[in-house]
């Protein structure tokens, strides 16, 4: 692949990520609709797909976001068990 071919694909790559990081709906509305012990997927209903998901000792946290503006939930088994939000609109 040239060079220039090599340059349109790392800029295609960027608008891609971009677009899926504005589709989340990560916003002070989704966030008063979160609620302790709903499940992941009735989480992912409300905002989307997490940008990444940890786990550690059987609780998976997930982040909703970036450093800026975001969402993070905490879930044992497979409930909501804390939410967190920081710069919401």
């Amino acid at each position: 692949m040239k060079q220039t071919g090599w340059r349109r694909l790392a800029i295609l790559t960027g608008v891609t990520l971009l677009l899926l990081a504005c589709s989340q709906k990560v916003s002070l509305e989704h966030f008063n609709r979160l609620r302790v012990g709903q499940s992941y997927d009735e989480v992912k209903q409300i905002i989307g797909d997490p940008a990444r998901c940890d786990e550690t000792l059987g609780v998976r946290t997930c982040v909703w976001g970036n450093q800026e503006r975001g969402i993070r939930i905490a879930f044992l088994g497979d409930a909501v068990v804390l939410l967190s939000a920081h710069n919401l609109d």
